[in-house]
């Protein structure tokens, strides 16, 4: 699996028409902004990391912001009307409120500048010029796929809480969301929102911000509804961490399964240390380098980047990294996911 990985990736350097010959310099003046959801997760912490080595190396000058928290859009407007106020070349964007987002996108488009999302596509995907991304809907289902397999019969009578990213429903939060229940067998309804479905198994849809106290707050509203939750679906690593700790503040913590997505370092060890069963990996470097790479190139010619064959982004990858595989859904180890972690 790990030659698979890295075979994705390199086929995604080469099909985008991105991959630079070492030494080879942007043009004179080229300068980028990052804007992620916060600086403070990890994974956003490995994007800026990777976007301000690939820019050292390519000698464009790169601007960063971020929100105080996960949900903050003001801020985020603030900041592209700060780029296009500098002239910035490109920016590269993982959007809090993905729909809210499009009209502050459209301003630095016109403007001329490069948008691109990352992690997160906008809503419409076509409202950025180009997205590199986790296929974040497959990311919710090898891990939706691992809980049903893991549990055979018991699944279905599992009661499962799900820990969404944020009220206003960002892309990135539907996709994962959707992606589990689907794998885990259960009718999602309309594909284009959580929340809406009937399954009897769904005991909640709580909002934890991404972040370890909401993902804690969340999980102790479920077990409010319902002290007899098995299965926890979450957004992301630090939200499945909070939820352990209020799992654990119960004594529940070794008969419930949290499945998550992110694939930091801390979130694989977590896997090893049976705090969460499954998680799906991605790749934050890959897409900041990737995304830098699309800045020089357009700065240089005016290519746009394209789209990975048959989807409407560049897909950067994703692996479930697993401690005890399961028949049927391909995984990786953790020894295997250490080794391709961040964070």
């Amino acid at each position: 699996m790990t030659k698979l990985l890295t075979g994705t990736a390199l086929a995604v350097l080469a099909t985008s028409g991105m991959a630079w010959a070492d030494g080879h310099s942007a043009p004179e003046g080229t300068s980028a902004c990052l804007i992620t959801k916060t600086d403070t997760n990890p994974f956003f912490v490995k994007m800026r990391e990777g976007a301000q080595a690939k820019a050292d190396e390519l000698g464009i000058e790169l601007n960063s912001y971020a929100g105080q928290v996960d949900g903050d859009h003001e801020a985020q407007v603030a900041a592209i009307e700060t780029c296009i106020a500098n002239g910035a070349s490109g920016i590269l964007i993982t959007a809090s409120d993905t729909a809210a987002i499009v009209d502050p996108v459209e301003q630095a488009r016109e403007a001329g500048i490069l948008v691109i999302a990352l992690d997160t596509p906008l809503n419409p995907i076509d409202a950025a010029d180009a997205t590199f991304a986790t296929d974040n809907f497959l990311a919710g289902q090898l891990i939706g796929q691992y809980a049903a397999a893991a549990m055979g019969d018991a699944a279905a009578d599992a009661k499962i809480a799900m820990l969404d990213l944020a009220i206003s429903q960002p892309t990135v939060g539907v996709l994962r969301d959707q992606g589990f229940l689907d794998g885990f067998g259960i009718d999602t309804g309309d594909a284009s929102r959580w929340g809406d479905e009937d399954d009897p198994r769904i005991i909640c849809n709580e909002v934890t911000a991404g972040n370890e106290e909401g993902g804690r707050t969340a999980m102790e509203n479920c077990l409010a509804a319902d002290p007899d939750i098995d299965v926890v679906y979450t957004i992301n690593e630090p939200a499945a961490a909070g939820a352990y700790e209020a799992l654990t503040a119960v004594g529940r913590e070794n008969d419930v399964m949290i499945l998550s997505v992110d694939g930091g370092c801390p979130g694989v060890q977590n896997v090893a240390d049976g705090v969460i069963a499954a998680t799906s990996q991605q790749y934050p470097l890959l897409m900041a380098s990737l995304g830098i790479e699309a800045i020089a190139q357009f700065a240089t010619d005016g290519t746009l980047p394209e789209p990975t064959e048959g989807k409407e982004f560049t897909d950067t990858g994703v692996a479930l990294v697993a401690a005890e595989p399961v028949d049927g859904v391909e995984s990786i180890s953790v020894e295997e996911g250490q080794d391709l972690c961040w964070g």
